[in-house]
């Protein structure tokens, strides 16, 4: 099983040092991946809910820094050589896709292949105010997003015509290494489940009844046509807290998982000594773990 770590850009590890000596640590002790969050401007008083949380607020300040995602990942890759790079997750309502398309083409070829795109609808209405960009149909906008940037890396010379994006004739490159980037799918709710089994190559609820929401990812795969078990799932859960860590992820597996997620800011305190002991309990003995299937 594959091990990633969620929350990546905050904190100490936000700043650059901190982030070249977490990224450098983590994949010293085997840590498959790590995941950014974003959110481009902060506003104050918001009345949105926040879904990941019991209070319905955000873990942070107004002034707390939050890198860029994108910046931040490119800096991560250029000191890193086999760490997976991954948005967890970009909201992509909000960005334009065929730049987006460029950034990421880019990101993967000066990496050498190593970006994942975890992708969201948003759930901050403000924040969309603040950036003019609408919120409704911000679900099939992000739908088209996809389908757009697919386009754009699936060669030169190509078209696209949709309701929020169009295109003809155009190139964009350097495209990803391998064609295309792996986009996974996150958010909590059944949309977003449906989502993942329609359009995604991998599914990261936040949050849930995760057995109802691999079920509803199932169906809809076989509704379009896909295989649901080529669709990778992470699942987010603190490894370090009590439980066998094993046994807690041989019970994952057998559900459908193929990567946990724990939290950077439990390596904030001396990150390579408590990486390397997370890596050395943890890590290496869920790498020979393989999960056993989704079921709908």
């Amino acid at each position: 099983m594959k091990v990633g770590l969620a929350f990546a850009n905050i904190g100490p590890f936000g700043a650059a040092e901190g982030a070249i000596a977490m990224a450098q640590a983590a994949e010293a002790a085997g840590i498959e991946s790590v995941w950014t969050v974003e959110h481009v401007v902060y506003p104050d008083n918001y009345g949105s809910t926040y879904p990941y949380d019991d209070s319905g607020r955000m873990m942070m300040a107004p002034d707390t820094d939050l890198t860029d995602p994108l910046t931040w990942l490119t800096w991560v890759g250029a000191h890193t050589s086999t760490l997976r790079l991954a948005t967890g997750i970009l909201i992509l309502p909000e960005r334009n896709p065929v730049v987006l398309a460029k950034q990421i083409g880019t990101m993967d070829s000066l990496t050498s292949g190593r970006i994942e795109l975890g992708i969201g609808v948003g759930w901050l209405r403000e924040e969309f105010d603040a950036l003019g960009i609408p919120w409704e149909r911000r679900g099939a906008r992000t739908d088209e997003y996809v389908a757009a940037m697919r386009t754009l890396w699936s060669g030169d010379s190509v078209s696209f015509n949709g309701d929020f994006v169009s295109f003809a004739n155009v190139s964009s490159n350097p495209k990803p290494l391998n064609g295309s980037v792996p986009i996974i799918i996150g958010g909590h709710s059944e949309a977003a489940a449906r989502r993942a089994g329609r359009l995604g190559d991998g599914f990261w609820p936040g949050k849930g009844d995760l057995d109802n929401l691999l079920g509803v990812m199932c169906r809809e795969a076989e509704a379009h046509g896909r295989d649901p078990a080529a669709i990778e799932v992470t699942w987010a859960g603190d490894l370090t807290a009590g439980e066998d860590p094993v046994a807690a992820a041989e019970t994952l597996a057998a559900k459908g998982v193929n990567r946990v997620m724990v939290p950077s800011y439990l390596f904030w305190q001396d990150p390579e000594s408590s990486l390397a002991a997370f890596g050395e309990s943890v890590v290496a003995p869920l790498a020979g773990l393989s999960t056993v299937g989704h079921t709908n």
